[in-house]
């Protein structure tokens, strides 16, 4: 069996592949989450998820490891609001102001999944549409200061107190909001043989 890694730092995709009992290790690279300014918006998590999983090729490489048996699994995922990215806050002012954009309308979340092995490159995405109740300046200000989520996309972690309370309606896959359409990863990492 090919030796799965996981090239993301997220503990949120570590749990997912967990769950589903797939056997993997985690290796990350510091990567550039920047990509190119004509890059259609829906295509950007893509973009950065083969780049998270080339930097791990090239640290396999750097260490003489033999990558040929190795599936490597890579993610990224956006929250893509009015054909606008709202990514990691920069601070709490920049969080609060992103679940004020999001409050009361949909948007969708896009995870670009990216499988490499045995020297072919798999990408696909997950579009999951989440729509937020009206949430009120206490509910935002409550959730940043004591959740801090500033790690996360659009400012929410759909499994924690914001996403309980406030989400109306999601249409698609729930784990896919988390990180990782991991139903759909599986089922490609079975297609390809590696499990």
């Amino acid at each position: 069996m090919a030796n799965i890694i996981l090239a993301s730092q997220s503990p949120r995709r570590k749990m997912l592949l967990e769950w589903a009992e797939i056997p993997f290790q985690v290796i990350i690279s510091d990567t550039d989450e920047a990509y190119p300014n004509d890059l259609p918006k829906k295509a950007v998590p893509e973009y950065i998820a083969a780049q998270k999983a080339l930097a791990v090729v090239e640290m396999l490489k750097n260490k003489n490891n033999d990558i040929v048996d190795n599936c490597i699994i890579a993610a990224d995922t956006i929250v893509l609001l009015n054909d606008q990215i709202l990514g990691k806050p920069l601070d709490e002012a920049d969080a609060i102001k992103s679940l004020q954009q999001l409050s009361g309308v949909e948007h969708e979340v896009i995870t670009g999944v990216v499988i490499l092995y045995q020297g072919n490159t798999h990408s696909f995405s997950q579009i999951t549409k989440v729509k937020f109740h009206e949430l009120s300046i206490e509910q935002i200000h409550f959730y940043v200061s004591k959740y801090k989520p500033y790690d996360k996309a659009g400012a929410y972690a759909i499994q924690e107190w914001v996403g309980v309370v406030g989400i109306e309606s999601i249409q698609g896959d729930f784990y896919n909001v988390m990180g990782l359409p991991v139903s759909l990863v599986v089922q490609k990492i079975k297609q390809l043989g590696i499990i």
